[in-house]
């Protein structure tokens, strides 16, 4: 099954007369917010809760395309400086304006202490409030992909934050807990008004947004999250929630099969794969001691082979995802269909190269799985397990809910996982900076390269779109050859809803609610 993903110029929809609303709209997710702290936790769900409270300084609308948000317009005033002109009539749900000092708080915010977004914007040396409610904001050189980082900062209200003794953003990875961490408050269409945490959040109107509330039509959304897949599809058909995005490809036909529902598909901009630490002396869960097979290219190579992706995606996924031979996914600044190919199934390799490299009995390991966070997430770990088992290698599962699996992986505790990437700035330059720089904060598998971490500096710096796709080209290619992480697919999502709720699908898995409508 091939898929494409296509983008559409933007638009503007601008409404004249305000719905009234009334409308409740229930929505479900395998897995909760992991914090209400927009700045704690580089995480989709996560930022699908925080997205309906808090605002940017720019967005990306339904087609992904960038549109002005907090800032109305923006200029680069020289190669290294940018001035954004900061909405007019803005407050926050409380009442209280926004002010560009709230904007220069957040983006210092983001960058500093426990933040989990610091790398997304790392080339910022500066930001200061200036005349006329405009913020100029410095890079360490040009940085072509400023309004694609910036589009994921939130901006808080400075005086409430320090109000509320969250200056500094939440220490997520050492289970702190703060005022922010359980509350929000945006500049957003809605407002959380009860946090239940992996029970219920609600959300409701914000009277207060400066938007056109006749985009939607919602007084109240609920998230109730249903980690178990059979339980939230039957919740759907009952009429006890209105929406998920987060569908199983097995309950597709059945849910389009009744009259009161229906299921939308897109490719995702997401992709699947399973991360080994290559970079510790010994593993922690294996039965080989004093040395690391997975410092062995030729293990890792094994452990590729081995995998039947085809298989996966026909028995697991029902034919809704792309196997991958890349860990970043077609619309991304960078990919090339090439190198997404993938190295052919083959058993026979796998146990020549295990023996090759010092394991003709295969070794021992453990994989780190979620069970509520990806599609299918824990049937594909398992399917995994088989496939390893039958070159040698002995794979024990420990699957998790992902509030424990992240917080493990992120303390450095896992010798072989899964892990998902999303992109949204649609440029290599997110991958390599959390998941392939030598200091990426997600970088738990120990790849160093020190050309890449080259490479990766002039991301950043390089106007020259041709000389820029040839240094990212040089990167995947060092990458490649390398294979720190095993690509398995690009995931394709499935929106599923009661037949009279429109919530439009976009391809980063993010409902935007200020769109939504329930007839």
């Amino acid at each position: 099954m091939k898929f494409s993903i296509k983008f559409f110029l933007p638009f503007l929809m601008i409404g004249i007369i305000s719905p009234a609303f009334s409308a409740t709209l229930k929505w479900s997710m395998p897995g909760d917010s992991l914090t209400l702290d927009p700045h704690a936790q580089n995480e989709g769900p996560t930022h699908m809760v925080s997205r309906q409270v808090y605002e940017s300084l720019v967005t990306r609308t339904v087609d992904m395309s960038i549109q002005p948000q907090l800032a109305t317009s923006w200029k680069a005033t020289d190669p290294e400086t940018w001035v954004f002109k900061i909405r007019d009539g803005v407050v926050f749900s409380d009442g209280s304006p926004l002010k560009a000092s709230d904007v220069v708080f957040s983006i210092n915010r983001a960058l500093s202490g426990a933040s989990d977004v610091k790398e997304l914007i790392d080339s910022i040396t500066s930001v200061k409030s200036t005349f006329n409610n405009q913020v100029e904001i410095k890079t360490d050189g040009p940085n072509p992909i400023l309004l694609n980082q910036l589009s994921q900062i939130f901006i808080m209200s400075e005086a409430w934050s320090k109000k509320n003794g969250c200056e500094q953003s939440q220490d997520y990875d050492a289970s702190q807990e703060t005022y922010c961490s359980i509350n929000a408050m945006g500049t957003g269409p809605f407002a959380i008004t009860l946090r239940e945490q992996n029970t219920r959040t609600v959300f409701e109107r914000n009277n207060n947004w400066w938007g056109d509330q006749s985009q939607h039509n919602l007084d109240k959304i609920e998230l109730l999250p249903i980690k178990n897949d059979a339980t939230r599809v039957a919740a759907l058909l009952s009429g006890d929630i209105d929406f998920t995005n987060f569908t199983p490809a097995q309950d597709i036909k059945r849910i389009n099969g009744s009259a009161m529902h229906k299921v939308e598909s897109t490719p995702q901009a997401r992709t699947i794969f399973f991360g080994m630490d290559q970079g510790i002396d010994e593993l922690r869960s294996s039965n080989i001691k004093g040395k690391n097979p997975l410092k062995d290219k030729r293990v890792r190579l094994a452990m590729y082979h081995a995998l039947d992706m085809d298989a996966i995606q026909d028995k697991v996924m029902r034919g809704l995802s792309e196997p991958a031979g890349m860990i970043t996914f077609p619309g991304v600044q960078g990919y090339t269909k090439e190198l997404d190919t993938r190295l052919p199934y083959d058993p026979n390799l796998s146990k020549k190269l295990l023996a090759e490299a010092g394991y003709p009995d295969g070794f021992e390991i453990t994989l780190d799985c979620p069970n509520n966070r990806y599609i299918n997430d824990e049937a594909i770990c398992v399917a995994a397990v088989g496939m390893f088992a039958k070159v040698g290698i002995k794979v024990n599962l420990d699957a998790q809910p992902k509030s424990i699996h992240f917080k493990d992986l992120q303390n450095g505790l896992s010798d072989f996982y899964m892990l998902g990437w999303g992109v949204p700035t649609f440029d290599s330059h997110y991958v390599y900076s959390f998941l392939l720089k030598s200091d990426g904060s997600w970088n738990k598998v120990g790849f160093k390269s020190d050309r890449v971490d080259e490479l990766v500096g002039t991301m950043l710096t390089e106007t020259n779109l041709e000389q820029r796709n040839a240094n990212i080209a040089e990167a995947w290619a060092i990458v490649q050859d390398n294979m720190p992480y095993l690509p398995l697919h690009h995931q394709v999502i499935s929106w599923a809803t009661k037949s009279n709720v429109d919530v439009p699908i976009r391809t980063n898995n993010e409902p935007l609610f200020r769109f939504a409508k329930v007839n």
